[in-house]
């Protein structure tokens, strides 16, 4: 039940806060730093999940559970109080870095306790879980800005992660072969330099520095070094934290690289679609968070279907299915900028949720088969932190993509001898604001909201298609070791 309700935790907060997000930026204002809301939150996220991972395997599940579980509420308890977009972005950052241990730590404790038979069931009903509970996100943060106010889609986490934390405290026991262990700090500092000059790059590339200029070229060959230094030091290392031997069974790598695409077209989806409903559709809050609970209905049907499908058909053929149900999300959300309409938005979710649903619950499964106890932690962690990265590079690279369309379309516009940005677009997020606007002005910041979506869209449907490829690239003979 305590991993159920981590789970749960977690699920919730993810969609909870893109429903609620364009009514956050229309009360605090700066559009400009919408992405980072995101960005900051999966940042820490995606980079702490490894160490966590690995803390896990050396030190046992429980402790690390209990650390994420209460620097996540404590980050909530903050968020909810924020009075600006930077104090909100400071806030998810400690979110975040408790996030980091919560979804895999919660994965690897199903993977100890089951077998390999119960475990692809088990592994499905959980990720079954994360999505009936995220269901109730997008409900709910649509509740909470129209009846009440926004700070209780953060606030909701604590009395969640409280009954979590008792129930691992009072049920939940385990042994582990302690020994003296060495930490990879150098490892984690390295991942989390590259990463966050990556994201930065990203979001602000064309925005406060242009692409062709020294200043991009000094940060990318800066991220390289990084990165490079990251590979050398992990493959020397005793205890790494991230294991690179297992990189080396083809299905683990496919399915790592598979889960960074899904994770970008997950982010792309969950990050802007209230957005669009909202802005240029000129839709509530609810409305927008329903057209996001439809995928959350597509993921637990298509995970307890993967549960079963796997052991039938195997995990190649369960995640062909999936891929391609990818790609036919991405082909709806490419036709939503022409044809605005709230049912074909829900209907694009489902298949992307259905897609998400058989590809993580197989990609899970066939992982923890594949290594021993030992390696187990680190292992299920190094998928999910491809698929945080996802997250992290999507939120970086199409929200900078977004600016930037944005920031083209209104180049040089003037209405009324007044010029329009980036931050024009809060006008279309605050419900008393957008009442109050001229025609012409609500149809030119819609059109250009419009504009830089179909960009994101057409890059989610990209996405999609990159992650079929990669899927069928998955061996037909399933690796099957002893120790499964």
């Amino acid at each position: 039940m305590s991993i159920i309700l981590a789970t749960f935790m977690s699920a919730v907060e993810g969609t909870i806060v893109s429903t609620a997000l364009p009514e956050i930026v229309g009360e605090l204002g700066g559009f400009s730093l919408y992405s980072w809301v995101f960005s900051a939150y999966l940042l820490m996220n995606t980079v702490t999940v490894l160490i966590y991972g690995k803390l896990a395997d050396l030190f046992g599940r429980k402790p690390v559970l209990l650390f994420g579980i209460i620097v996540f509420m404590i980050g909530s308890l903050f968020a909810g109080f924020a009075e600006s977009m930077q104090s909100l972005i400071l806030f998810r950052l400690i979110q975040g870095f408790g996030a980091g241990a919560v979804t895999p730590i919660a994965m690897t404790i199903v993977g100890d306790i089951y077998s390999r038979e119960e475990r692809a069931k088990v592994q499905g009903y959980l990720s079954s879980v994360w999505g009936i509970s995220a269901i109730l996100g997008p409900a709910l943060g649509g509740f909470f800005v129209q009846f009440s106010t926004w700070s209780w889609i953060f606030w909701i986490n604590i009395p969640l992660g409280l009954f979590a934390a008792c129930g691992l405290i009072f049920f939940f026991h385990e042994e582990v072969n302690r020994k003296k262990h060495k930490i990879d700090y150098m490892g984690a500092a390295l991942i989390t330099g590259s990463i966050t000059l990556a994201m930065y790059v990203f979001v602000e590339g064309g925005i406060r520095f242009n692409w062709v200029s020294l200043q991009s070229l000094m940060y990318i060959c800066i991220i390289a070094i990084l990165f490079y230094l990251f590979v050398k030091h992990e493959t020397r290392f005793e205890e790494p934290v991230m294991p690179f031997s297992v990189w080396r069974i083809r299905p683990i790598l496919i399915a790592n690289l598979t889960s960074l695409l899904t994770g970008m077209i997950l982010i792309g989806i969950s990050s802007y679609l209230p957005a669009f409903v909202q802005g240029v559709m000129g839709l509530s809050p609810t409305i927008a968070g329903f057209t996001l609970t439809v995928m959350s209905i597509g993921w637990p049907i298509a995970s307890t279907a993967s549960g079963h499908l796997l052991l039938k058909i195997g995990y190649r053929n369960t995640c062909i299915i999936g891929g391609f149900f990818l790609v036919l999300g991405g082909s709806v959300f490419m036709l939503l900028p022409h044809f605005p309409n709230p049912l074909l938005a829900a209907f694009g979710s489902f298949l992307t949720g259905a897609g998400m649903g058989l590809t993580s619950t197989a990609f899970i499964v066939s992982i923890q088969s594949t290594v021993e106890w030992q390696d187990r932690g680190a292992a299920t962690a190094a998928n999910m932190f491809m698929r945080n990265l996802g997250n992290t590079v999507g939120a970086a690279i199409l929200g900078g993509l977004l600016n930037n369309r944005l920031q083209a379309y209104f180049a040089g516009q003037e209405l009324n001898g007044e010029k329009l940005d980036l931050n024009s677009v809060n006008e279309l997020l605050s419900v008393e604001v957008r009442s109050s606007l001229a025609p012409d002005r609500l149809t030119e910041l819609q059109n250009g909201l419009t504009n830089a979506l179909g960009y994101v869209y057409t890059g989610v449907f990209i996405l999609g298609l990159c992650a079929l490829f990669l899927i069928l690239l998955m061996p037909k003979k399933e690796v099957k070791n002893s120790h499964s």
